[in-house]
């Protein structure tokens, strides 16, 4: 039975770097609740100082047993766990004893992540100029804000029925894609990616919850939850590809770097939207959904909620909710700079103290499963995969200017098509002012 699962994020008031990913998992086709009321069990509860949770803004306290919260708690919500800071099992009947081979997948999809991260910051980094983009921008453009890719979704149906109200004259459409602006065009040229949000600290939350899953489970995902694609073994050339709006980019070219959509891993193309998701990861309890809050920093908390709700949703018919608390250590984006609203001292409590990769791999070396030989092959290894993806990436042409105009209607209309050959007359006539090599023909 099949499921379909949506993930998202919320902010702390105020501050806006408290964070929480959260999942929600729903029997597909199924309505209304069937609230069950299993008697609640005996927790183990920490106080020592060194284990409360240092989560921003949460007064809670850790437990070790799995419990979800009924609609009519209104104490705190604990925070379960099943590793303490340095990946030792507070409670072996918690333990999901995977095997090794599971476990070190885990860890190279968490750690490959993180390079791929490094990697394409940088990469942005490099640049000094982003919102002027070229003709086939990742940013959406006038014919619909948001669009997803059609080969991203798991039916024509998923598209949207837009009415040409919603389309652009030809001129503004050549503003918002860069056309009207070689100037910034040239900037961009000596840059590489447009922009970039990273995943660091947040890398449990997606794995735990992908590899509890089954791979024919739809994820709704939401930016920065790429680990989810990197567990179902979404190859590296794929996410270059969107991030570069090159050729082999499902998308075309059209959506924001990111934004990565797959059909057959079962993931549905991301979008930044976040007011609909707030009041679902902040008020489970008050919905009637029942809860649980987990330490995202903990890939087997995650990973045991994950597959009790799971079960329990195929079973009861009913959805569940799990808030995954963990921490972004990187800036919003490529856009932001953090140090304007927290401390170097607190993000690097959570990078080195907290993390949920060096939580793993403390686990894994503590039953010999890695060392640091291993560890120092891995990260070459890895680095080397993402920058032979990198660079080939980096050599693709972008896709023909002409596929700006496709995959929305089945028969174009005729103000579209009118568009269309306004902005052909405008590339026939000044093309020699815009990068039209870099496209394919």
């Amino acid at each position: 039975m099949a499921l379909s699962a949506g993930v998202g994020r919320v902010w702390r008031p105020r501050r806006g770097w408290g964070q929480a990913g959260f999942l929600l998992l729903q029997r597909r086709g199924v309505r209304g609740l069937a609230i069950s009321h299993p008697q609640r069990q005996q927790q183990q509860h920490f106080s020592s100082l060194d284990d409360k949770p240092q989560f921003p803004g949460a007064s809670a306290e850790f437990v070790d047993k799995l419990e979800f919260i009924q609609p009519n708690v209104i104490s705190g919500i604990p925070i379960y766990r099943v590793m303490d800071r340095q990946g030792q099992i507070l409670n072996p009947s918690e333990d999901p004893h995977l095997p090794q081979e599971k476990v070190l997948k885990f860890y190279k999809s968490m750690t490959l992540l993180n390079t791929m991260d490094r990697i394409l910051y940088e990469s942005q980094r490099q640049d000094h100029i982003w919102p002027f983009l070229s003709i086939l921008s990742p940013i959406p453009c006038g014919l619909g804000s948001s669009l997803p890719s059609p080969q991203s979704h798991a039916s024509p149906g998923h598209l949207p029925n837009l009415t040409q109200a919603r389309l652009l004259p030809a001129p503004a459409l050549a503003a918002q894609t860069g056309l009207w602006n070689p100037p910034g065009m040239d900037l961009v040229r000596a840059g590489r990616i447009s922009f970039y949000m990273t995943n660091y600290g947040e890398e449990g939350t997606h794995v735990g919850s992908a590899a509890a899953l089954d791979n024919t489970d739809l994820v709704f995902g939401q930016y920065r939850e790429a680990g989810v694609l990197m567990y179902r073994d979404y190859p590296l050339e794929q996410f270059m590809a969107q991030c570069y709006g090159n050729v082999n980019d499902p998308g075309k070219g059209r959506q924001m770097p990111v934004h990565y959509g797959c059909k057959e891993r079962h993931f549905v193309t991301i979008s930044s939207p976040l007011a609909t998701q707030i009041p679902q990861a902040a008020r489970g309890p008050g919905y009637g959904i029942l809860s649980i809050r987990v330490d995202g920093n903990d890939v087997f908390a995650v990973y045991n909620a994950t597959k009790e709700a799971r079960r329990r949703a195929v079973a009861e018919n009913q959805p569940f909710l799990i808030e995954a608390m963990t921490y972004r250590i990187g800036h919003h984006s490529t856009s932001d700079d953090s140090s304007a609203y927290r401390s170097v001292d607190e993000v690097n409590y959570w990078d080195k103290q907290d993390h949920p990769i060096s939580r793993l791999r403390h686990y894994m070396q503590s039953r010999g499963w890695w060392d640091d030989e291993q560890e120092k092959a891995w990260r070459k290894q890895s680095r080397k995969k993402v920058m032979e993806a990198f660079e080939e990436a980096e050599r693709k042409l972008k896709p023909n200017p002409s596929l700006l105009f496709s995959d929305v209607y089945q028969e174009m209309p005729a103000q579209l098509r009118k568009q269309q050959e306004s902005l052909t007359r405008h590339l026939q006539t000044y093309g020699e002012h815009y990068p039209l090599d870099h496209f394919e023909k």
